[in-house]
């Protein structure tokens, strides 16, 4: 059987549980320095420590993630920092500084080091200098396709990790400066303020007026699924196959992991892809900003934003047919089965709540 890790993000230590409970081989998480998303829970160094053990003992490994630029007067915490992780037996550390990259390859040489996807790697060239550097991983940009990965992997010595489910980034990974400039936060010192999120108005440079773009959200991107075509991802050669989402909610991750954790299995075990309906319904009902295959798999353009809404869409469930104002009761044709505690949003803004009979009990 191939060998295919499951990489999972981990940001709380309930997600981590949640994480190893539904089949990860290895989890990702940050510290509270040094990461790429400050504003996730994080573990300071006796969580780290317990993280650990509680994933070694259960088979999986552990990679943590040290994935923005350093400055000069940060060096030295920094190395600190990374003999610690050392220490604890972290299985890896995560990086997009190359001068940080040289330094612990030179104070901790069996230190296994993962570059980034901040570090933008799209070509051959690309890996072979991260392989130079000491990289025994590295995490392909996200615009890279398929074929192009294939290409990769059977010309390079490193594991190679590719992005196939979640958030995707309007700019290219580790190169965008807009947080900065419109936010006063520097997405490369991991506080991102998203403005591909933000609302924005087209205007024709000719005549000053607002253009029509079917949508206020010009700059968001779908989310990434890429189960239905899984098999092409592993058939590339791809060691690992990584999930965004260490912002993310536990339940999240343990949809999202059992998923992909099923599908990979069968796929292995009998060469052929079958992504079950329920599957399909389950990465739906969670949080996704409808989903596109990315560059990845062929999206392109359009394909690949939704300028309507850059939060949760959730899965489509039915039709209001019928509304008794007097008993406040809605009469729903359902296209998907509901299940009591569900939410529900109607009309894209008002949320219910699901019980017994098909009943919305509240609505606000």
């Amino acid at each position: 059987m191939r060998d295919v890790e499951l990489l999972a993000p981990v940001g709380s230590f309930e997600a981590l549980k949640a994480a190893v409970q539904n089949g990860a081989n290895a989890v990702y998480l940050g510290g509270k320095d040094f990461g790429a998303r400050a504003s996730a829970n994080n573990f300071d160094r006796d969580e780290l420590k317990e993280a650990v053990k509680y994933a070694h003992i259960r088979g999986v490994q552990v990679f943590v993630t040290t994935n923005t630029l350093r400055k000069e007067n940060e060096i030295e915490d920094f190395l600190e920092y990374a003999k610690f992780l050392y220490d604890i037996d972290v299985d890896a550390i995560i990086l997009q500084d190359i001068g940080m990259a040289r330094l612990i390859k030179r104070e901790l040489p069996d230190f296994e080091l993962h570059a980034s996807t901040q570090m933008v790697a799209h070509s051959l060239e690309d890996v072979k200098y991260l392989e130079s550097v000491g990289f025994d991983r590295v995490v392909l940009a996200r615009e890279v396709t398929v074929e192009e990965i294939k290409y990769i992997c059977d010309n390079c010595k490193a594991d190679i990790e590719v992005f196939v489910h979640g958030a995707l980034c309007v700019c290219y990974s580790g190169q965008c400066l807009m947080s900065s400039m419109i936010g006063n936060r520097s997405g490369n010192r991991g506080r991102c303020a998203q403005p591909c999120r933000q609302r924005y108005e087209l205007i024709d440079v000719y005549t000053g007026e607002v253009v029509n773009s079917n949508g206020d959200y010009l700059l968001s991107p779908r989310d990434l699924n890429a189960i239905e075509e899984i098999d092409k991802v592993i058939d590339a050669g791809v060691h690992s196959l990584k999930i965004e989402g260490r912002m993310k909610r536990p339940e999240y991750v343990a949809t999202v992991i059992d998923g992909y954790r099923k599908t990979i299995d069968e796929y292995l075990a009998t060469n052929k892809l079958n992504v079950s309906d329920e599957t399909i319904n389950d990465l739906y009902t969670i949080f996704n900003r409808k989903f596109t295959k990315g560059l990845l798999l062929g999206d392109v353009g359009k394909d690949m934003m939704n300028s309507q809404l850059p939060n949760n869409q959730g899965l489509y469930v039915g039709t209001v047919v019928d509304y008794n104002k007097k008993a406040k009761r809605l009469k729903i044709k359902l296209a998907n089965t509901l299940k009591k505690g569900d939410g529900i949003n109607l009309g894209g803004g008002t949320i219910g709540r699901i019980i017994k009979n098909g009943n919305i009990e509240t609505i606000g």
